[in-house]
């Protein structure tokens, strides 16, 4: 009886352990073919590569300053009198702008112009004597002398007066005043400031390895913050004959119209040296490239062969795909592309977006890039 209960619980164990050893055998079977399935296509999206006419630019920053551009200030001191122009006023050339008080130089003027009419009566008086000898020809000279020196103290007391007359040295907008009538004006001190906005300078930098590249009358591109969106043309003016020895950079200036005076001088502006002719170059759109330390790469889709060199095929009969990493050289970038010198042809197609989930030889399938399609509806097209 005993014995009977021991075979059954051997059995039992057997069954047991039978069963749990089926169980694992089955989970590694499993696991098996799942590792041994092909793996699922990585989405990711694509470009061709495009050989397009590229135009060379030379991107740069700089500042605007005006055509014409002073700060007024008064050359003599004096108490201001009266204040002819109004803040952001437009003004003529030679237009009154600040009358200092000159009621003693005036009455200085007035004095030393009736000491030149008493030396020229006298001047006249002794041309007619030493003509009759009836004064020596030194005494004649004196009166001469005092002529011209009552001429001389005129027309030097005329220059001071005519400079407590402030005058616009050109036709341009007047800023903010600075000065009040009844203001106190020492020499030097500031008015207000005067800027011709009709044409505008642009002063920039740029290596001085670029020096080749650059002539007088070549076109330039800017930009400002104020106005996104919107370019402005000119023209390079002159270039600095001397490059700075801090910075080994090239100054150039170029200059535009202002006709609505939209640009003010002090703005910060982005700006592009066009080079002449348009060369063809393979460009591929920005997000293609993935940049690293030891170099430059994109990831070229192509379709994965067999061993006889055959494109192989999936189950609904489509061409498999697959990636390569290359390394490439790579140009200048503008609006979301960049140029490549050398690695890539024309027509091929590069991976643009999921570079992270990829490396070389995976399996992949293109698929329409979503940013592409946000920006198309966003646009509605």
């Amino acid at each position: 009886m005993l014995l009977r209960r021991m075979l059954i619980m051997l059995g039992v164990v057997l069954v047991v352990v039978l069963a749990l050893a089926a169980y694992k055998g089955f989970s590694i079977y499993q696991q098996i073919q799942m590792f041994s399935a092909p793996q699922p296509a990585i989405s990711v999206s694509a470009a061709l590569a495009e050989e397009q006419p590229w135009q060379g630019r030379l991107p740069a920053i700089g500042t605007l300053k005006a055509y014409q551009g002073v700060d007024l200030a008064a050359e003599v001191d004096g108490i201001v009198s009266e204040v002819l122009f109004e803040s952001g006023q437009k003004v003529r050339l030679g237009q009154p702008l600040i009358q200092l008080d000159s009621e003693v130089e005036r009455a200085n003027l007035a004095t030393a112009e009736a000491v030149l009419s008493l030396a020229r009566v006298e001047f006249e008086r002794g041309r007619s004597l030493v003509s009759r000898q009836n004064i020596s020809k030194s005494e004649f000279d004196r009166l001469n002398a005092e002529l011209l020196k009552a001429q001389a103290t005129v027309s030097q007391l005329r220059a001071q007066l005519g400079k407590k007359r402030v005058l616009a040295p050109f036709s341009g907008t007047i800023g903010i005043r600075q000065v009040d009538t009844g203001d106190y004006l020492s020499p030097g001190a500031a008015i207000a400031t005067l800027q011709d906005l009709s044409r505008l300078h642009v002063d920039f930098f740029l290596p001085e390895q670029r020096s080749p590249q650059l002539q007088v009358g070549q076109p330039v591109r800017l930009s400002v913050a104020a106005y996104p969106g919107e370019q402005f043309a000119g023209r390079i003016a002159a270039i600095n004959p001397k490059v700075e020895n801090e910075t080994r950079n090239l100054q150039v200036r170029a200059t535009l119209d202002n006709p609505d005076e939209k640009l003010l001088p002090g703005m910060f502006a982005n700006l592009e040296v066009l080079l002449p002719g348009d060369e063809t170059k393979i460009v591929v759109p920005e997000t293609a490239i993935t940049y690293t330390l030891y170099g430059n790469s994109v990831y070229v889709v192509k379709e994965k062969q067999d061993n006889d060199g055959k494109a192989l095929k999936d189950a609904d009969g489509n061409t498999q795909l697959t990636v390569e990493r290359r390394f490439v050289e790579t140009g200048e970038r503008r609006a979301g592309r960049v140029v490549i010198v050398k690695g890539l042809q024309a027509g091929e197609q590069v991976v643009t977006s999921g570079q992270l989930k990829l490396d070389n030889g995976a399996h992949v399938e293109v698929v329409e890039d979503p940013a592409l399609a946000i920006q198309a509806g966003a646009t509605g097209q």
